[in-house]
């Protein structure tokens, strides 16, 4: 075993400030070199959202030693800039959630900043909004969003409310690697914190106003028909989205056996509301009680699963391209018709989301922006968009990983938002005779009968990012183009241009590790990392089951060579 590493983990082992349990954690693996070094052997990375991995001690998992350099760097960082900063603080309910929010609340006062504490679970939009509502200068949420239970993370916000922009994150990354984790962080009394106000519990009268946000972004009051199923998949959702849809007059069907908070996700093991392992009990529960539809909250509750009930034991899950879709539809017919639609609109999508929204906004004169994957940039774009009052131009912004927002007030992605528009949406189509399938269906009549698929590849160990930054090279290479007999020109987002024959031109984004294909049929197909996870995945937009099946085989085919 490297000596510096062993060297890490005897400091750790000898360390005053471990508990008795968290000494046997790391006597239990003496023996057990891979263990060691897998712990630490290297240092989990603050990236640019922040952090996420295995909880467990040492430097490369998630534990309260590292979340108090994390809050340390981000102190170090805000107190740098100006005195008198302020930080709200909010989690989910994953394990050790709870502890590692007040260890970060702790560090903060510690170091003179203000913290607005959530008390309760509440889901991560309501971190975005609450950095707005006390002006405050960053927010921190404590969430792994949907991964499996073994996992936390910690996500940091600007003043916008929108997760940390990339120059930000650079310097708050640059103060975190100048923190050691025992010697540097600075750790009161919390309770004394409370005491004298350094930490203030968030109140209920700025929860019910974040209701009372959410709320306003309905675009019809009509009566309610519709049934819904809805399931927090054990995580912070029950009381917003139950609390919003109520108040708003809709029938609620509650998944009983999902509906408490549970760190392990006894019934989801990895609750994504993307897959359909974690919406089966949902599925069940819709259909045996002829519910309409069923929206399922992932554990921080800012990403919302639809499933469409067809009758007869029958259901469609509709992927996040196609709630996005659903609701860009929706939303301009809407203001439209109801004569609230603003000069000059504009939705905001990820360059990996589907580009039948290219479509439609071209026939109805809306603009699209398209941005780097990451929410933080379309909440940027709202800012933008604020900076010269046009905010009311925005009409939705969303990613294909059923992330959505209309709700200017916020900056993240909110499931709370969506439930409400996706149920209103839902309420209206039936009541004209139809469903959000029989809507879908008449868009692709419409616009073609483009698909959306994403093929995902896990290559973890000690090399998984060396093969990862290898695989992406190789697409940058004239390879791509003997895998692919039709590409009209290719977009590389870590160069900034996109690749004509015969010339090139910026994509006027920030660099980012993203290779897309743009075919000659108007098909796309997009290669990027993922940011939390040792995956590589790709993007297939494609007219027709044929074609997605033809580019998924080429994909697999080259993936199982790998």
């Amino acid at each position: 075993m490297n000596k510096e590493i062993e060297n890490n983990y005897l400091r750790w082992l000898k360390e005053k400030a471990l508990t008795d349990a968290e000494k046997e954690e790391l006597k239990a693996i003496a023996a057990n070199e891979e263990e060691i070094i897998d712990r630490f052997g290297s240092v989990l990375e603050f990236g640019t959202g922040g952090l996420r991995g295995v909880m467990g001690l040492g430097t490369n998992r998630m534990n309260r030693f590292v979340v108090r350099r994390a809050t340390q760097g981000l102190a170090n960082y805000l107190n740098k800039k100006k005195k008198g900063n302020s930080v709200a603080i909010g989690y989910d309910s994953r394990n050790h959630s709870h502890e590692f929010a007040f260890e970060a609340a702790n560090v903060l006062a510690s170091n003179g900043i203000k913290v607005h504490l959530y008390n309760e679970l509440m889901p991560t939009p309501a971190i975005s909004y609450a950095v707005r509502y006390f002006k405050c200068d960053a927010g921190i949420v404590v969430t792994a969003s949907h991964n499996p239970a073994k996992y936390n993370g910690y996500k940091v916000y600007g003043p916008d409310g929108a997760q940390l922009n990339l120059e930000a994150s650079e310097l708050v990354i640059e103060e975190v690697l100048k923190v050691d984790i025992f010697k540097d962080v600075k750790s009161g009394n919390f309770d004394k914190h409370v005491w004298n106000g350094s930490i203030e519990f968030i109140p209920e009268d700025v929860i019910q106003t974040y209701f009372a946000s959410t709320k306003k972004t309905a675009l019809r009051d009509e009566d309610k028909i519709i049934n819904i199923a809805y399931t927090p998949l054990h995580g912070a959702g029950l009381r917003s989205v139950t609390t919003v849809l109520r108040e708003m007059k809709y029938n609620l069907d509650i998944v009983k056996e999902q509906a408490m908070p549970n760190g392990d996700f006894p019934t989801c093991p990895y609750p994504n509301p993307e897959m359909e392992p974690a919406l089966k009990m949902g599925i069940e529960r819709m259909v045996n009680n002829r519910d309409d539809i069923l929206l399922a909250t992932d554990p921080d509750s800012d990403r919302v699963g639809v499933v469409v009930n067809l009758g007869n034991g029958k259901y469609r899950i509709l992927t996040g391209n196609e709630v996005g879709i659903l609701l860009f539809d929706y939303i301009y017919n809407t203001k439209k018709e109801l004569g609230t639609l603003p000069d000059e609109p504009v939705i905001v999508k990820t360059i990996v989301s589907s580009d039948m929204i290219d479509l439609m906004a071209k026939k109805w004169g809306v603009k699209v922006i398209s941005v780097l994957t990451g929410f933080k940039f379309i909440g940027e774009q709202i800012h933008l968009l604020e900076e010269i009052d046009h905010a009311e131009r925005y009409l939705l912004g969303f990613e294909e990983s059923c992330g959505y927002l209309t709700n200017i007030d916020i900056r993240d992605k909110d499931a709370v938002n969506a439930c409400l528009l996706v149920a209103e949406m839902a309420n209206h189509y039936k009541r004209l005779g139809r469903n959000l399938v029989d809507q879908l269906n008449g868009l692709y009549e419409e616009y073609g009968d483009f698909k959306t698929v994403t093929l995902s590849f896990e290559i973890s160990g000690l090399d998984g990012k060396e093969k990862i930054a290898a695989i992406m090279e190789e697409w940058r290479s004239a390879k791509v183009n003997m895998m692919f007999d039709n590409i009209d020109h290719i977009g590389d987002y870590q160069k900034g241009i996109i690749m004509y024959k015969g010339h090139d031109e910026p994509t006027n984004l920030p660099k980012s590790n993203v290779i897309k294909l743009f075919l000659s049929t108007d098909e796309t197909i997009t290669a990027r990392p993922s940011g939390t996870e040792p995956k590589i995945k790709f993007y297939i937009f494609a007219l027709g089951k044929k074609n997605v099946e033809k580019y998924s085989n080429i994909i697999n085919d080259y993936m199982g060579k790998k």
